[in-house]
């Protein structure tokens, strides 16, 4: 076992220190050509905190310091353009503090670009880190980006930069309709396995949107579809407060599902958001002992005592398990959570989640996982073999579909 862990170590963490600098984000890329594409433009750029070049350099600071671009306009997602706003808050229209450039908000009332505030843009540049989840709401506010620039003939530009899932993994049936929102945007599988480039393509190529944009991506070098984020050999900038490291992105589809539900802990609040499962009328060892007994690929189940900060089971004594990722490539992340609900529900069939959870997180529920037959079905006595090959049946195909939008 020890020697398990170690790998799952050298991977997670060292593996930078192996491979510094091997990748160039489209930023980069686009500095060494000296900003040809954008030469004479009034440029808007949708950006946070994650929009650093391979030396930590905001994207903004380099695009207003940049000869002959105009940066004219900054939009900001969930989180704002500085990482200031806390998740699901409303961001009002500001003056970036630093450049003095005007700062408009895409989350909250506006969630696509209106006229008015994309006036005077010439081309409209997106480079922000997405965690390769379908749930997380920056390709959401992409896509309705895109839309905007085709209504009123804007170029849009994507500046690519690492799938940190890498580009080899996809899970989850595709969104269905009656379940479309901002956090299923798109009729892609939960984990897509694409870069926010190669997305924006297949986006645009495949009617996926309303309209078609002028689209330039501007590719990232080094990346391989191989590739997590820790052999990319870039520092991570969280991507929101939840995901404070790389490796935080493989907890995301661990358990961002169940969390929906707002019925136990899943280390939210914690200081393992994503990273763990607890509640207080589970044992911790007859759960752990069940969950390894699985045999799942790529993963471990380690007994975990805790009491919450804040949110799910604040100041409470709750236990349950921490999930160690031994070998990333072989876990099927998305799964994990629904053999942890159905092990739960075993060992205490008053842990209904559905039934103790408030009714709008059902709809959210059924929203994230993009299938109205998740609920209908798991619901009924929580058997993952119930919904698991419904939730894979789209996997294969869309790797196949995928595969022409390829740009590594």
């Amino acid at each position: 076992m020890k020697k398990i862990f170690l790998s799952a170590i050298l991977l997670f963490s060292c593996a930078a220190l192996q491979a510094q600098h091997v990748v160039k984000p489209g930023i980069d890329v686009l500095r060494e050509r000296n900003f040809d594409l954008l030469q004479g433009k009034r440029v808007g750029l949708i950006t946070n905190p994650t929009s650093v070049d391979r030396f930590l350099k905001s994207t903004v600071d380099i695009l207003f310091e940049a000869p002959g671009v105009h940066l004219v306009a900054l939009y900001g997602p969930e989180h704002g353009v500085r990482g200031d706003v806390r998740a699901g808050d409303h961001i009002a229209d500001s003056k970036d503090a630093k450049t003095g450039v005007p700062v408009f908000s895409l989350y909250g009332a506006t969630r696509r670009p209106s006229k008015e505030m994309l006036k005077g843009v010439d081309v409209l540049v997106y480079d922000i880190q997405d965690n390769g989840c379908r749930s997380y709401t920056n390709i959401s506010t992409m896509g309705a980006a895109m839309e905007a620039c085709a209504e009123y003939g804007i170029a849009f530009m994507v500046l690519d930069r690492p799938n940190p899932l890498g580009g080899e993994k996809v899970e989850g049936c595709l969104t269905e309709d009656g379940n479309i929102s901002f956090v299923s945007q798109f009729k892609i599988p939960y984990i897509y396995g694409l870069t926010c480039g190669e997305l924006a393509t297949m986006l645009n190529e495949e009617g996926m949107l309303k309209g078609k944009c002028k689209l330039t991506v501007v590719p990232m070098e080094g990346w391989k579809r191989s590739m997590f984020f820790g052999q990319t050999g870039l520092q991570w900038v969280p991507t929101s407060p939840h995901i404070p490291h790389a490796e935080s992105s493989f907890f995301y589809p661990v358990t961002g599902i169940l969390g929906e539900l707002y019925v136990v802990s899943i280390g939210v609040g914690y200081t393992m958001p994503f990273q763990l499962v607890a509640t207080d009328s589970v044992p911790a060892d007859l759960l752990a002992d069940r969950l390894n007994a699985l045999q799942l690929s790529g993963v471990y189940f380690r007994p975990i005592y805790l009491k919450p900060y804040y949110s799910v089971g604040k100041d409470l004594d709750y236990q349950g398990v921490q999930i160690h990722l031994t070998d990333p490539r072989k876990a099927v992340l998305t799964d994990i959570q629904f053999y942890i609900m159905q092990e739960m529900y075993a060992l205490n069939p008053k842990l209904d989640f559905f039934a103790l959870c408030q009714k709008n997180r059902i709809d959210m529920w059924n929203k994230v996982c993009g299938a109205d037959f998740i609920y209908n079905n798991f619901s009924k006595g929580y058997r993952f073999d119930s919904i698991k090959a419904y939730w894979h049946k789209d996997d294969e195909a869309f790797k196949k579909r995928s595969a022409k939008y390829y740009l590594y």
